[in-house]
Order: C-alpha cells, then structure tokens, then sequence
C-alpha cells in the first residue's frame, strides 16, 4: 500500500494551533506576528500564525515514529512559549478563549485566504478563535484518500468526544464539552466530509460548493477529512487542540492506525459504509455536548452507545496495525486514562468546581502546554 513503510508506518505530521494570554488577565492578547517573528529564528517553517492575531501555530515534520513525534511537538511547544514569554505571555492549548481578552476582536492574520473568508463569511468570523488539531498521514494516492475518508467519517463523532477541550468560552461556561465544534458548525464548508464515490466525485462536489461560495476554493475544501491540497497525505481536522503532548501522540497514533486499516479495505475493493450526513451531523453535536461523559450516538447504527463502548470496539478495530507499529500500549493507556478521569473538558469542569476561579483553569492548561516551561504561569493567589 502505498505510504506504509514497514514496521514504523507511513509517516505522520502534526500541527497545533494555540492561544496567546496575558499572565495577569489569562485573556488572550493580539501579538501573534510579534511570537512567530521571534519564534521563527529557531524553528523556522515550524512555526506560523493563524487565523486570529490572538492565535500561533506550530507544525511538525514529518515522524515515522510516535517516540520521534512526540520530541518534535515538545520542540516546538517550548520554541513557541520562549518565543510568547519574551513577549510577556504565555502559551496555551485550548479550543476556544476561556477567558475574553481584547484579542477576541481583533483583526484577522495577514494571509490572503483569511482576508478573502472575511469578504465572504462576514460577522460569521466574529468570534473564529478556535484552536485545533491536525493530523496529516502520508498517503500521496488521492484516489484512495478520498475512499479512505469514507471509512473514516463514521468515527468522527467519536474524536470529538475524546478530544473534547473548549467548555469554556469568553468568560462562561458554554454547557458543552467541546464548543470549538459548535462554532465551526455554522459554517456550511465545515464538519464531516460528504461521502464520495471517487476522487471525481470528490472534486465535483467541492467544486459545487465553491459554485455557492460556500468554499473560498474548490481545491482547498476545510472538510474534516481531506486530502491535503498541497502535502501528500490525508488531513484530519476534526478534533481540539490537546493541552499534554501525550494526548496528542496517542490521538495521532489512534488516526494512523484508523488511515492504515481503512487503506487495506479500499485495496480490497471496499469504497466505505454510506453514513448518513444528518445522522453524523446529529452525532458530532451530541459528542460536543456531552463529550467523554455522556451517553454518546453512533451514527452507522443510529443507536445511543456510550463513548467508551465506541472506542473500545475501535481499538479492537485497530489493533493489529497499532500492535505492528508499536503503539498499542501508548492508545490503550491513553484510553484508559480517558475512562479514569475523562478528557480535558472534564479536567477543566473539576478543576473549577474545586476553585471556582477561571483562571485556575487557564493557569492549568498553560502549564501543561509547555510542563517544561517553569514560568509558564504565576503562582496562584
């Protein structure tokens, strides 16, 4: 197949997008272009900024190896929160402002395609600042990436829930686990993909989308799943930026294994399961509102069934190609971690109901974005 390169796998990268806060108000500040300018010298093409000046991000070369990726991230994370403190701030690694911050409003970053969404989309961006993370495997044949993300679109829901890390929002608690996807699912060229016959099919539909102006380019569709318009791999956009590096690792390791195992079955001839789009919409937004915790939907069966159930039939799913690359333990460990204490929504949510402060809670996730930064946050008062 193509992509796979014996017992490490086909390679993966990673991209991180992070919020910048004042370490007095924890509201996030507009200095993105300031924090890439100094961050840039040592990183280089690892570094960018994002959407919102309020915003950094940080990406990964490509990683044969989960143990490789995992220093790669943590490389980046502590270039990025040098490169935020001498500007006296600080990273952090949440889904949406937990707190509101002059930077909420400010002006959008200085790529083109960000000026163009705002002609297009309009008061929609208002408040677009949302941090992700995407996970890139190598798969340079798009006719099978195409079928690949078929067989990937059922487990989306899932994702959500375990990535959950944006309850908070501005200043309030949104009553969601994961808010990031509720703002992102006002957009019609956001969310799951549309299930495609081919590459063919794919692209007329990107293209009829475009048509609507629904899509800024039709070669460059913000689709969950993707074939990347520029990189040789399929692009899973789908979940919140993780606050540990190990989150991230695991999660990164659960996706390869799904690309991998989902290639095999096109080779085979099997084009994906036709999921229902309302069905998976309906899905996501229970994932997002519940999160780890709640009871959960399954889209292919169209039945609740708890999250935890959900992923540990997609670790049986799994198994073998995470057993062949290593990874088994590092996916089983982080699920069970998940069954102990849940995702970081809930961390958030307990750490609040322990010390009803929010920036208690912004404190704790700007700590564990960088844990090796000793000045990543004040003492607490």
């Amino acid at each position: 197949m193509n992509g796979e390169h014996g017992r490490s796998g086909p390679t993966v990268g990673v991209e991180e997008e992070f919020l910048l806060v004042d370490p007095a108000t924890r509201g996030v500040v507009a200095a993105g272009s300031r924090v890439v300018a100094r961050a840039a010298p040592a990183l280089g093409a690892c570094v960018s900024g994002e959407f919102t000046e309020c915003q950094v991000e940080g990406k990964t070369p490509p990683c044969a190896r989960m143990d490789e990726l995992r220093a790669e991230l943590l490389r980046v994370r502590t270039g990025l929160a040098a490169a935020a403190r001498a500007e006296g701030l600080r990273l952090c690694a949440s889904g949406t402002p937990v707190i509101g911050g002059d930077g909420c409003r400010t002006e959008i970053g200085g790529h083109p395609r960000y000026r163009a969404g705002l002609l297009q989309y309009r008061r929609m961006l208002d408040d677009f600042a949302v941090c992700a993370l995407h996970v890139h495997v190598h798969l340079p044949d798009r006719e099978t990436a195409v079928l690949v993300g078929n067989h990937l679109r059922p487990w989306l829901p899932l994702l959500v829930a375990m990535s959950a890390n944006s309850p908070f929002h501005e200043g309030r608690d949104t009553g969601y686990a994961a808010w990031r996807p509720v703002i992102r699912g006002r957009f019609p060229c956001l969310g799951p993909p549309p299930y495609a016959e081919s590459l063919a099919d794919h692209l007329r539909q990107a293209e009829a989308m475009a048509a609507t102006e629904a899509v800024l380019e039709p070669g460059m569709p913000f689709w969950d799943v993707r074939p990347n318009p520029a990189l040789p791999t399929l692009e899973v956009r789908t979940m919140d930026v993780q606050p540990d590096v190990d989150g991230t690792v695991a999660l990164t390791a659960l996706i390869r294994a799904l690309v991998v195992t989902a290639a095999r079955r096109v080779v085979d001839g099997d084009p994906g399961p036709r999921t229902g789009a309302e069905l998976l919409r309906a899905a996501y937004w229970r994932a997002a509102r519940d999160g780890w915790s709640g009871d959960g939907f399954d889209a292919p069966t169209g039945r609740r069934l708890p999250p935890s159930a959900q992923a540990g039939r997609l670790f049986r799913h799994l198994r073998p190609v995470l057993r062949a690359y290593g990874d088994e333990e590092r996916a089983a460990a982080f699920l069970r971690r998940l069954d102990a204490h849940g995702s970081a929504a809930e961390r958030q949510r307990a750490l609040l109901a322990a010390r009803p402060r929010l920036e208690a809670v912004v404190d704790d996730l700007v700590r564990r974005t960088c844990p090796d930064d000793d000045t990543a946050a004040p003492p607490e008062e």
